[in-house]
């Protein structure tokens, strides 16, 4: 039982448990690497750690109420899911869409780039893509980029390194989690609805054939 193991943890562990569980419910994702600013390098990041030693634990204790804690080790993320597919964001159609460029950029990056799963960017690169692929005609307005890079950044997708979220030369990283997101089959999917009627206006949200993604849609 989960409770005989939660017991052997001393007090300390026991509060770091109880955190880490709160931040995995809300943040969905918890990555292995990240960028520290002050010291200008990849670290190692202790809440995977210790998510990573009590794994068995976690899994456990998340069980008992339909969630599953799932870790890969290859891209260093683990990721929630609910069982019952509850509690699942919606991301409206810019979030979406900007979701869709990060993700193409991640891909693009990652061949060419192939010794580490974190990709840099800027927020002008993501835009510019997204005016390059016909996206959107114009620049977006700084309140929606600012709002949606916010939201995936919340998430653990992307970390802001360095500026403004809506500055263009913003520096960015895209974490591996995204794939853990948008999978090969979505990205199609969204590909196909790109251009056509089915595409959502400015204020619509996407369905379930859209972007109900968030709380971990994991591929195998």
């Amino acid at each position: 039982m989960w409770t005989e193991d939660f017991e052997r943890l001393n007090n300390s562990e026991k509060e770091e448990f109880k955190r880490l569980a709160n931040l995995l419910l809300s943040r969905t994702f918890i990555t292995r690497d990240y960028y520290d600013p002050k010291e200008m390098m990849m670290k190692v990041n202790p809440d995977y750690r210790f998510v990573e030693r009590h794994f068995e634990l976690f899994f456990n204790y998340f069980f008992y109420s339909g969630w599953a804690v799932n870790k890969d080790n290859q891209y260093g993320v683990i990721s929630m899911e609910n069982i019952y597919e509850y509690n699942r964001l919606k991301l409206d159609r810019f979030t979406t869409l900007m979701l869709y460029t990060i993700r193409l950029i991640f891909e693009e990056e990652r061949e060419r780039i192939s010794l580490r799963n974190e990709i840099m960017t800027t927020t002008g690169q993501i835009i510019h893509k997204m005016i390059t692929m016909n996206i959107f005609k114009k620049k977006p307005s700084d309140r929606d980029i600012s709002e949606s890079l916010r939201l995936l950044s919340n998430h653990n997708l992307i970390q802001k390194i360095s500026g403004q979220w809506e500055n263009a030369d913003a520096r960015i990283m895209i974490l591996p989690s995204i794939l853990f997101v948008l999978t090969n089959e979505r990205i199609s999917r969204i590909y196909d609805l790109l251009g056509t009627d089915e595409t959502p206006t400015q204020d619509e949200r996407y369905t379930e054939q859209g972007m109900d993604i968030l709380r971990g849609e994991v591929e195998e």
